[in-house]
Protein backbone atom coordinates (compact mmCIF):
# COMPACT_ATOMS: atom_id res chain seq x y z
CA UNK A 1 0.00 0.00 0.00
CA UNK A 2 1.27 3.45 -0.87
CA UNK A 3 2.69 5.43 2.04
CA UNK A 4 0.62 8.34 0.78
CA UNK A 5 -2.63 6.32 0.69
CA UNK A 6 -2.44 5.10 4.31
CA UNK A 7 -2.66 8.56 5.94
CA UNK A 8 -5.56 9.40 3.63
CA UNK A 9 -7.48 6.30 4.73
CA UNK A 10 -6.78 7.07 8.38
CA UNK A 11 -8.11 10.59 7.95
CA UNK A 12 -11.27 9.32 6.25
CA UNK A 13 -11.82 6.78 9.05
CA UNK A 14 -11.37 9.42 11.73
CA UNK A 15 -13.74 11.75 9.89
CA UNK A 16 -16.40 9.01 9.66
CA UNK A 17 -16.07 8.24 13.39
CA UNK A 18 -16.30 11.92 14.25
CA UNK A 19 -19.42 12.27 12.08
CA UNK A 20 -21.08 9.33 13.88
CA UNK A 21 -20.20 10.85 17.24
CA UNK A 22 -21.71 14.18 16.17
CA UNK A 23 -24.90 12.59 14.80
CA UNK A 24 -25.58 10.26 17.75
CA UNK A 25 -26.26 13.04 20.30
CA UNK A 26 -28.67 14.64 17.83
CA UNK A 27 -30.52 11.34 17.41
CA UNK A 28 -30.55 10.77 21.16
CA UNK A 29 -32.21 14.14 21.74
CA UNK A 30 -35.01 13.44 19.26
CA UNK A 31 -38.42 13.09 20.90
CA UNK A 32 -40.51 12.01 17.90
CA UNK A 33 -41.39 8.67 19.55
CA UNK A 34 -42.72 10.54 22.60
CA UNK A 35 -44.88 12.79 20.40
CA UNK A 36 -46.23 9.82 18.44
CA UNK A 37 -47.02 7.94 21.63
CA UNK A 38 -48.79 10.95 23.15
CA UNK A 39 -50.99 11.38 20.09
CA UNK A 40 -52.01 7.72 20.21
CA UNK A 41 -52.61 7.88 24.00
CA UNK A 42 -54.94 10.84 23.61
CA UNK A 43 -56.81 9.71 20.48
CA UNK A 44 -57.49 6.13 21.62
CA UNK A 45 -58.60 7.42 25.04
CA UNK A 46 -60.88 9.83 23.18
CA UNK A 47 -62.50 6.94 21.29
CA UNK A 48 -63.58 5.34 24.58
CA UNK A 49 -64.75 8.70 25.90
CA UNK A 50 -66.94 9.19 22.81
CA UNK A 51 -68.37 5.68 23.26
CA UNK A 52 -69.15 6.28 26.95
CA UNK A 53 -70.83 9.60 26.23
CA UNK A 54 -72.86 8.29 23.28
CA UNK A 55 -74.16 5.31 25.26
CA UNK A 56 -75.13 7.41 28.29
CA UNK A 57 -76.58 10.42 26.43
CA UNK A 58 -77.87 8.75 23.27
CA UNK A 59 -76.25 11.41 21.10
CA UNK A 60 -73.08 13.46 20.71
CA UNK A 61 -72.14 16.89 19.41
CA UNK A 62 -71.14 16.51 15.74
CA UNK A 63 -72.48 12.95 15.48
CA UNK A 64 -75.02 12.72 12.66
CA UNK A 65 -76.33 9.44 14.08
CA UNK A 66 -75.96 7.28 17.18
CA UNK A 67 -77.52 3.83 16.84
CA UNK A 68 -77.77 1.42 19.79
CA UNK A 69 -78.97 -2.19 19.50
CA UNK A 70 -79.33 -4.01 22.82
CA UNK A 71 -81.13 -6.97 21.24
CA UNK A 72 -78.14 -8.17 19.26
CA UNK A 73 -75.58 -10.29 21.11
CA UNK A 74 -73.14 -8.77 21.68
CA UNK A 75 -74.92 -5.42 21.79
CA UNK A 76 -73.83 -2.81 19.27
CA UNK A 77 -73.32 0.94 19.24
CA UNK A 78 -72.57 2.84 16.03
CA UNK A 79 -71.40 6.44 16.27
CA UNK A 80 -71.41 8.14 12.88
CA UNK A 81 -69.73 11.55 12.64
CA UNK A 82 -70.42 11.79 8.93
CA UNK A 83 -68.01 12.20 5.99
CA UNK A 84 -66.99 15.82 6.68
CA UNK A 85 -65.04 17.23 9.61
CA UNK A 86 -67.07 18.72 12.43
CA UNK A 87 -65.46 20.71 15.24
CA UNK A 88 -66.82 19.61 18.63
CA UNK A 89 -66.95 21.76 21.79
CA UNK A 90 -63.66 20.16 22.92
CA UNK A 91 -61.94 21.72 19.89
CA UNK A 92 -61.30 18.45 18.05
CA UNK A 93 -62.51 17.67 14.56
CA UNK A 94 -63.89 14.22 13.85
CA UNK A 95 -65.29 12.35 10.88
CA UNK A 96 -66.03 8.72 10.13
CA UNK A 97 -67.46 6.06 12.42
CA UNK A 98 -66.80 4.22 15.67
CA UNK A 99 -68.18 0.69 15.78
CA UNK A 100 -68.66 -0.53 19.35
CA UNK A 101 -69.73 -3.93 20.66
CA UNK A 102 -70.46 -4.63 24.33
CA UNK A 103 -71.51 -7.77 26.16
CA UNK A 104 -73.26 -6.00 29.05
CA UNK A 105 -73.43 -2.76 30.99
CA UNK A 106 -70.21 -0.82 31.43
CA UNK A 107 -70.51 -1.10 35.23
CA UNK A 108 -71.04 -4.87 35.27
CA UNK A 109 -68.02 -7.09 36.07
CA UNK A 110 -67.09 -9.20 33.07
CA UNK A 111 -68.45 -6.82 30.45
CA UNK A 112 -66.23 -6.60 27.37
CA UNK A 113 -66.34 -3.49 25.18
CA UNK A 114 -64.64 -3.51 21.77
CA UNK A 115 -64.15 -0.29 19.80
CA UNK A 116 -63.19 -0.42 16.13
CA UNK A 117 -62.69 2.81 14.17
CA UNK A 118 -63.98 2.76 10.60
CA UNK A 119 -62.63 5.37 8.18
CA UNK A 120 -62.28 7.45 11.34
CA UNK A 121 -60.27 10.67 11.70
CA UNK A 122 -59.47 12.93 14.66
CA UNK A 123 -57.90 16.29 13.77
CA UNK A 124 -57.39 14.73 10.31
CA UNK A 125 -55.25 11.91 11.77
CA UNK A 126 -56.45 8.48 10.61
CA UNK A 127 -57.08 6.17 13.56
CA UNK A 128 -57.14 2.41 12.87
CA UNK A 129 -57.11 -0.74 14.99
CA UNK A 130 -59.00 -2.18 17.95
CA UNK A 131 -59.42 -1.11 21.56
CA UNK A 132 -60.80 -3.62 24.08
CA UNK A 133 -61.99 -2.73 27.58
CA UNK A 134 -62.87 -5.48 30.08
CA UNK A 135 -64.57 -4.74 33.42
CA UNK A 136 -62.45 -6.62 35.97
CA UNK A 137 -64.68 -5.89 38.98
CA UNK A 138 -63.57 -4.03 42.13
CA UNK A 139 -60.02 -3.61 43.37
CA UNK A 140 -58.93 -3.79 47.02
CA UNK A 141 -60.15 -0.24 47.62
CA UNK A 142 -63.62 -1.02 46.25
CA UNK A 143 -62.99 0.90 43.03
CA UNK A 144 -64.12 -0.43 39.65
CA UNK A 145 -61.20 -1.18 37.35
CA UNK A 146 -60.81 -2.26 33.75
CA UNK A 147 -58.20 -4.10 31.72
CA UNK A 148 -57.52 -2.23 28.49
CA UNK A 149 -55.68 -3.31 25.36
CA UNK A 150 -55.01 -1.28 22.23
CA UNK A 151 -53.54 -2.47 18.95
CA UNK A 152 -53.65 0.26 16.37
CA UNK A 153 -52.05 2.89 14.19
CA UNK A 154 -52.15 6.66 13.72
CA UNK A 155 -51.49 8.08 10.25
CA UNK A 156 -50.58 11.69 9.46
CA UNK A 157 -53.17 13.97 7.82
CA UNK A 158 -51.14 13.99 4.58
CA UNK A 159 -50.43 10.25 4.76
CA UNK A 160 -46.68 10.81 4.97
CA UNK A 161 -46.16 8.65 8.07
CA UNK A 162 -47.81 6.03 10.27
CA UNK A 163 -46.99 5.13 13.88
CA UNK A 164 -47.91 1.77 15.43
CA UNK A 165 -49.05 1.20 19.02
CA UNK A 166 -49.74 -1.72 21.34
CA UNK A 167 -50.88 -1.05 24.94
CA UNK A 168 -51.79 -3.12 27.97
CA UNK A 169 -53.29 -0.93 30.68
CA UNK A 170 -55.29 -0.91 33.90
CA UNK A 171 -57.94 1.82 34.09
CA UNK A 172 -59.18 2.50 37.64
CA UNK A 173 -62.38 4.51 38.17
CA UNK A 174 -61.43 6.75 41.11
CA UNK A 175 -64.14 9.45 40.97
CA UNK A 176 -67.69 9.69 39.66
CA UNK A 177 -68.60 6.00 39.79
CA UNK A 178 -71.61 6.74 42.01
CA UNK A 179 -73.26 9.22 39.62
CA UNK A 180 -74.79 8.97 36.16
CA UNK A 181 -73.04 12.13 34.95
CA UNK A 182 -70.09 10.94 32.86
CA UNK A 183 -68.44 14.38 33.00
CA UNK A 184 -67.47 13.90 36.66
CA UNK A 185 -65.72 10.59 35.94
CA UNK A 186 -62.00 10.40 36.70
CA UNK A 187 -59.66 7.49 35.92
CA UNK A 188 -56.07 6.61 36.78
CA UNK A 189 -54.21 4.67 34.10
CA UNK A 190 -51.26 2.35 34.77
CA UNK A 191 -49.36 -0.17 32.67
CA UNK A 192 -47.16 -0.13 29.59
CA UNK A 193 -46.84 -0.97 25.95
CA UNK A 194 -44.73 -0.66 22.86
CA UNK A 195 -44.78 0.84 19.40
CA UNK A 196 -42.96 1.88 16.27
CA UNK A 197 -42.50 5.59 15.66
CA UNK A 198 -43.12 7.41 12.38
CA UNK A 199 -39.40 7.03 11.62
CA UNK A 200 -39.55 3.23 11.98
CA UNK A 201 -37.87 3.18 15.40
CA UNK A 202 -39.25 0.61 17.91
CA UNK A 203 -39.93 1.90 21.43
CA UNK A 204 -41.33 0.73 24.75
CA UNK A 205 -43.63 2.62 27.13
CA UNK A 206 -43.92 2.34 30.92
CA UNK A 207 -46.18 4.51 33.08
CA UNK A 208 -44.19 5.48 36.19
CA UNK A 209 -46.82 7.76 37.76
CA UNK A 210 -50.49 7.03 36.94
CA UNK A 211 -51.97 9.05 34.11
CA UNK A 212 -55.02 10.99 35.31
CA UNK A 213 -57.87 11.20 32.83
CA UNK A 214 -60.80 13.50 33.66
CA UNK A 215 -63.65 13.09 31.21
CA UNK A 216 -64.54 16.78 31.32
CA UNK A 217 -61.08 17.54 29.87
CA UNK A 218 -59.92 16.43 26.40
CA UNK A 219 -56.32 16.00 27.59
CA UNK A 220 -54.43 13.83 30.06
CA UNK A 221 -54.10 16.19 33.03
CA UNK A 222 -51.22 14.64 34.98
CA UNK A 223 -48.93 11.63 35.28
CA UNK A 224 -45.54 10.52 34.01
CA UNK A 225 -44.46 7.84 31.59
CA UNK A 226 -41.19 6.76 30.03
CA UNK A 227 -40.68 6.18 26.33
CA UNK A 228 -37.51 4.25 25.45
CA UNK A 229 -36.63 4.09 21.74
CA UNK A 230 -34.44 1.15 20.73
CA UNK A 231 -30.81 1.63 21.86
CA UNK A 232 -31.45 5.24 22.90
CA UNK A 233 -31.88 7.10 26.18
CA UNK A 234 -35.08 7.21 28.22
CA UNK A 235 -37.55 9.94 27.29
CA UNK A 236 -39.48 11.04 30.39
CA UNK A 237 -42.91 12.38 29.46
CA UNK A 238 -44.63 14.59 32.05
CA UNK A 239 -48.29 15.56 31.66
CA UNK A 240 -48.18 18.29 34.29
CA UNK A 241 -49.76 19.02 37.66
CA UNK A 242 -53.46 18.60 36.91
CA UNK A 243 -54.27 21.57 34.68
CA UNK A 244 -56.54 20.90 31.73
CA UNK A 245 -54.21 21.78 28.88
CA UNK A 246 -52.45 20.15 25.94
CA UNK A 247 -48.94 20.85 27.17
CA UNK A 248 -46.57 17.90 27.56
CA UNK A 249 -42.92 18.09 28.67
CA UNK A 250 -40.30 15.60 27.50
CA UNK A 251 -36.94 15.24 29.22
CA UNK A 252 -34.04 13.47 27.50
CA UNK A 253 -30.32 13.54 28.20
CA UNK A 254 -30.60 16.55 30.47
CA UNK A 255 -32.62 18.59 27.99
CA UNK A 256 -36.31 19.49 28.15
CA UNK A 257 -38.80 19.98 25.33
CA UNK A 258 -42.45 21.07 25.51
CA UNK A 259 -45.10 20.37 22.91
CA UNK A 260 -48.90 20.40 22.78
CA UNK A 261 -51.91 20.20 20.57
Amino acid sequence: MSKFLLPTLLLLTLAACRKEEEEQPLIDRDYTAAVDNDRAEVYFADALKMSDAAYKDGDLPCAVAVTIDTVAVPHTLLIDFGPANCTAPDGRTRRGRLNVTFTGRYRDPGTVITITPEDYYVNDHHLQGVKTVTNAGLNGQGQPFFNVTVNGTVTAPDGSWTSTHSYQRTRTWVEGANTLNWLDDVYLITGGGSGISRTGLPFTVAITSPLRVELDCPWIVSGVLQVVPSNLAVRTVDYGNGSCDALVTVGVNGLSFTFGG
